[in-house]
């Protein structure tokens, strides 16, 4: 059994982490870490985990394979810098704080889909972000195929567990429900990453990336349109996403026009590529806890542990 422990498991990410890994066949959950909720049962916090009697715990230990960091940004750096873990502890970050170059130190950046051998020897994985995954999973093909040279363009909506457990003026359901906005217009924190996944594939990519973010009225999952000005062809297109996620699990690429709720509480990412014109449209869709957070962690567990990529993955969406 792989022994893993979660710092920060009252948040969201640390919730469907616990509910995760609660059932998967190959973890023990030896901690379950948090400052502000030790002590009280997990339930009270994660009121979906009721059948789990566990409480917060006020302390860690280090006598685990991994370690799971759910905490803010910024906190992860803090928190290492400031605790000792044993060198053949493994680290899951799930902040921002090592996944661009310049931060990253020995972090491999998590996606399987982009570095899926580098996760396997790893000993610390930078787990993207959650639109950031969403919408590189719709580029990573074409910049594979060197394909990507005019301006991309992105709108792509996210539900309110985006933007973490913590109230917020524009967090709270009085707000959120029946309502959306615009944030971050072409300036959002994620780009860095999307940007810095192209060019690890594509070396020449230099065209802008477009992203407007937008709130959505619901809870969970992401949806990306991204559309750019090319000649190749629909079935050319899909020929290299079919090539290009032939032997990842976790994408799927389908014919038919996509809706959120297939992905939601899945670790998949569903991809529908149309041609309009001389327009190349690619809709992605993922989970925004799971494949955009917690699942993806898990799947990096599962990686850098030589397990089944899919282990403790087989969650279901609810179609209605």
């Amino acid at each position: 059994m792989i022994k893993v422990g979660i710092l920060g498991a009252a948040g969201y990410t640390g919730g469907e982490l616990i509910r995760i890994l609660n059932g998967h066949p190959e973890a023990e959950m030896v901690f379950l870490h948090s400052r502000s909720q030790s002590g009280k049962p997990i339930s009270s916090v994660h009121s979906d985990l009721f059948y789990l009697d566990r409480v917060f715990d006020d302390a860690f230990t280090a006598e685990v394979d991994v370690v799971f960091l759910c905490m803010g940004h910024g906190q992860s750096k803090e928190f290492l810098a400031s605790n000792s873990l044993p060198s053949s502890v493994k680290i899951i970050d799930l902040s921002r704080d090592f996944r661009l170059k310049e931060d990253s130190g020995d972090y491999i950046y998590g996606l399987p889909e982009l570095n899926r051998d580098k996760i396997k020897s790893a000993m610390h994985i930078a787990n993207p972000g959650c639109f950031a995954t969403c919408i590189q999973l719709g580029l990573l093909p074409l910049a594979s195929a060197g394909v990507l040279h005019q301006p991309v363009q992105v709108h792509a909506m996210t539900g309110s567990t985006g933007a973490g457990q913590k109230p917020t003026a524009t967090g709270h359901f009085s707000w959120r429900n029946n309502n959306i906005s615009i944030y971050k217009a072409f300036n959002h924190q994620h780009l860095d990453e999307i940007r810095q996944s192209v060019a690890q594939l594509m070396p020449s990519f230099e065209a802008p990336i477009h992203f407007v973010p937008m709130r959505g009225n619901f809870t969970r999952g992401i949806l990306a349109s991204l559309h750019f000005t090319t000649d190749i062809s629909l079935d050319a297109a899909t020929e290299m996403f079919q090539d290009y996620y032939a032997e990842h699990p976790f994408v799927i690429i389908t014919s038919e026009n996509p809706n959120l709720k297939q992905v939601v509480n899945t670790n998949y990412g569903l991809i529908h590529l149309g041609k309009y014109g001389d327009q190349l449209h690619i809709i992605s869709m993922i989970d925004n806890l799971v494949k955009g957070a917690s699942g993806q962690a898990v799947q990096n567990m599962n990686l850098i542990s030589d397990l089944d990529e899919k282990s403790g993955l087989n969650l279901k969406s609810v179609a209605f």
